[in-house]
């Protein structure tokens, strides 16, 4: 019984031969992936065994694909919900819990504290209670990192961290051979 062709998206490399994301990692639908083929704008680097057809075509689907022309990222990353929670490692930021995540203004909003990357951390929903409105200097509560704007390059490092569900075998030789060996 062959299985959905759902069930193979295609790792997504720059043309440098790293993912273009590690969190989400950078994958495509066998769809979009087909449709870059067609379009040569990716070169195939590893294939599934499963296979699609149409009446004058056959071809074995993609698992990892190349982009031909090199996507330069980012200076800065976008200031999302997500991003933030990404640069602080999925933890509360005054107490290090995992669970019930949501953000904090350093400075309050009621004392001028804006909503940006130097201002906004991770917290838990029970420290966030705790510190209300006020200054972390009144409650004693000082965020282990204080705020910055990440780069692009410092989130996809923090990605690699919080690997997705899915690894197929033919991704892992692309997803984290530039990492350091240990001794």
């Amino acid at each position: 019984m062959q299985t959905s062709v759902e069930k193979y998206p295609a790792l997504v490399l720059n043309a440098d031969y790293r993912p273009l994301s590690y969190f989400p990692l950078s994958l495509w639908s066998w769809q979009d992936t087909l449709k870059s083929v067609f379009l040569d704008r990716v070169n195939i680097v590893s294939e599934y065994d499963r296979i699609v057809r149409s009446p004058s075509f056959e071809m074995r689907l993609p698992s990892v694909i190349c982009l031909k022309r090199y996507v330069k990222q980012g200076k800065q990353p976008a200031f999302t919900r997500f991003n933030v929670f990404l640069r602080d490692g999925f933890r509360c930021q005054y107490c290090g819990s995992p669970e019930e995540l949501t953000f904090d203004h350093v400075l309050p909003r009621r004392l001028g504290g804006q909503t940006s990357w130097e201002n906004i951390t991770t917290a838990c929903a029970p420290c966030n209670m705790k510190k209300g409105g006020r200054l972390p200097r009144e409650v004693s509560m000082f965020p282990e990192i204080r705020p910055y704007i990440p780069t692009p390059q410092m989130l996809n490092h923090q990605g690699r961290g919080f690997p997705p569900n899915y690894l197929h075998e033919s991704w892992r030789d692309y997803l984290y051979w530039d990492t350091e060996l240990e001794e």
